[in-house]
């Protein structure tokens, strides 16, 4: 159902923002609502029983959704609608088919062709847990009202409204600040990246590692996780670094699988960005990725130069050093696991690494021209090690950042 009064259409604008898209995918497991929007803005998540349903409100105008899709797949989501509650307020209802909770939610800045999005990940919860939050909300909704309109009756206990007006509060406080990882999956669309003698693609294996990746960094609770393609999408090298500055990643990793002429090179290794690369294999990989754009014939547009002035170059400093200790934490996690090449910590000027102010790291995860590779590649066992260590690795990054930052105040305050 979408909907919107038309009182409240004549009094939003362009300039109040609209929702320009929703789609749902929904496994047993896991689902995940996205909604496209004009601009970023803010919003708010409630828990709702009898019938089971999860509400998600944003601050916004209206509604320019000509046909809602359906469902994709089936599992905790069966069916969803949106409508225009308020002049300001845009709601998308999530009908359950059981239990459930959200595990992470996030806005997305607009890049390139790619709107403003609202990204909602849900996963199951037990009944107790689901009536206690649900009881929960409906409580503060009701605090709410109660402070905006004054002694007026109020809905009982276990009769959620959503009418127009019904306040939703927010689900997640918002000091409850987590750590954002982009990952970013190599490749895609038209780039299919190296291949394989059997055919596989480098697009394709990586993007698999990526999902993996995501789902083990969310369910961890620590992180708030967002991939830079979530399918087989081509994106320009310069979208996938715009993506993590606009967003303010705390750190973004590029998951790749490349190829060499000298097939006895095998082996993950972790790189940061330096304009001199470590050898000359190193030199060959990140010209090749760097030119993926020219080669799937997009031309790479002329950078406007930047003032660079002292406080650039110690941001960039910086940066470079975050990274490299990125870069040494997930090799640490990853040695005991996987076959690493020799020196796996190294260097090359990847484009896809040059944000100035996102620690960038760049993970080769194997090589598709060397037999052992591709068959560890393409192992589920193998894959689930590699994204294990991966997970220790960024979560031992994390935990460096705030000791060092701890020591940093401690050696201040002396």
């Amino acid at each position: 159902m979408v909907s919107a009064p038309a009182d409240a259409q004549a009094l939003s604008g362009e300039a109040a923002g609209q929702v320009t898209g929703v789609r749902v995918s929904s496994t047993p497991d896991r689902a995940r609502l996205i909604v496209d929007l004009s601009r970023t803005t803010e919003f708010a998540i409630a828990t709702l029983a009898d019938p089971e349903r999860i509400a998600i409100d944003v601050r916004m105008g209206g509604v320019n959704v000509p046909d809602l899709p359906e469902v994709a797949g089936e599992g905790l989501v069966r069916g969803f609608e949106i409508s225009q509650l308020d002049v300001d307020r845009v709601r998308t209802l999530l009908s359950l088919s059981g239990p459930a909770q959200v595990q992470q939610a996030y806005v997305l800045d607009a890049v390139a062709d790619q709107p403003a999005r609202l990204v909602v990940d849900i996963i199951p919860d037990t009944p107790a847990a689901f009536a206690t939050r649900a009881a929960a909300h409906l409580a503060a909704s009701q605090a709410v009202l109660a402070a905006e309109t004054g002694p007026e009756p109020v809905l009982a206990l276990g009769e959620p409204s959503t009418e127009p007006g019904a306040a939703v509060p927010v689900a997640v406080p918002s000091s409850d600040v987590r750590p954002l990882v982009i990952i970013d999956p190599g490749h895609g669309g038209i780039d299919n990246g190296a291949t394989a003698p059997s055919g596989v693609h480098e697009k394709a294996i990586v993007l698999g590692y990526a999902k993996q990746l995501r789902d083990l960094l969310v369910d961890s609770g620590r992180f708030d996780v967002a991939l830079t393609r979530e399918d087989d999408i081509y994106l320009r090298l310069e979208e996938r670094v715009a993506i993590a500055r606009q967003n303010k990643a705390d750190l973004f990793i590029s998951l790749h699988a490349d190829s060499f002429q000298q097939p006895e090179i095998r082996g993950a290794s972790v790189y940061t960005r330096d304009e001199r690369a470590t050898d000359v294999l190193d030199r060959v990989l990140a010209e090749s990725e760097n030119k993926r754009d020219i080669i799937a014939g997009f031309a790479m547009p002329e950078m406007t130069p930047q003032v660079v002035d002292i406080l650039v170059d110690l941001m960039r400093r910086e940066m470079r050093r975050q990274s490299y200790v990125a870069a040494q934490a997930i090799v640490h996690q990853l040695e005991p696991s996987v076959t690493l090449r020799r020196f796996p910590v190294r260097q090359a000027d990847f484009f896809v690494l040059q944000a100035p102010d996102v620690p960038s790291v760049l993970v080769e995860l194997g090589f598709l021209s060397n037999a052992d590779d591709i068959q560890n590649l393409l192992t589920d066992g193998w894959r689930d090690r590699v994204v294990d260590a991966l997970a220790r690795g960024i979560a031992h990054y994390f935990d460096e950042l705030e000791t060092g930052a701890d020591a940093t105040v401690a050696s201040q305050q002396r």
